[in-house]
């Protein structure tokens, strides 16, 4: 099993789009194995868009992130990073296939309702960034019999 970082960014929060949100990840099968509610602040921001903190519309995208609470999300599943990628679509929303999170519920770069895990090992360093080990549950998910084949679920 494979445990990967979504983020439900303010554009999610101010649309009243949480629990619309959360179900589908459930829907899919994925397993809530972490969930907080938190302010971001700079500190974090620097550490979390490090890659862009030098970029000149870094400080829009942190003064996007600070505009209310975000929802952190450890997600569990066989593949998880891979199928949270495919379940959000493209960055961009108005390029965002149907059928994905940003492609239903984004018309923006940057207000694109949710951050995901690009690979296992950002994923690691991610999670590390909003969670402490005790805050992330390993718990049998009563219906694993019913999401995956014996020989998948590892």
């Amino acid at each position: 099993m494979e445990t990967t970082l979504v983020l439900l960014k303010p554009s999610c929060v101010q649309r009243g789009l949480i629990g619309e949100i959360i179900n589908r990840f459930e829907r899919r099968g994925l397993q809530i194995s972490g969930m907080k509610m938190m302010q971001l602040d700079d500190e974090i921001l620097r550490k979390h868009y490090a890659h862009l903190v030098n970029k000149p519309f870094f400080p829009a995208l942190a003064g996007s992130m600070k505009a209310s609470p975000i929802v952190a999300m450890a997600l569990t599943g066989v593949e998880a990073v891979t199928v949270v990628r495919g379940m959000t679509g493209f960055t961009n929303g108005r390029r965002a296939d149907p059928g994905t999170i940003r492609g239903d519920y984004s018309m923006s770069n940057q207000q694109n309702i949710v951050h995901a895990s690009d690979s296992p090992e950002s994923a690691v360093e991610e999670l590390s960034r909003f969670f402490a080990p005790e805050e992330i549950y390993q718990y049998n998910h009563a219906l694993a019999g019913y999401l995956y084949a014996t020989d998948e679920a590892l």
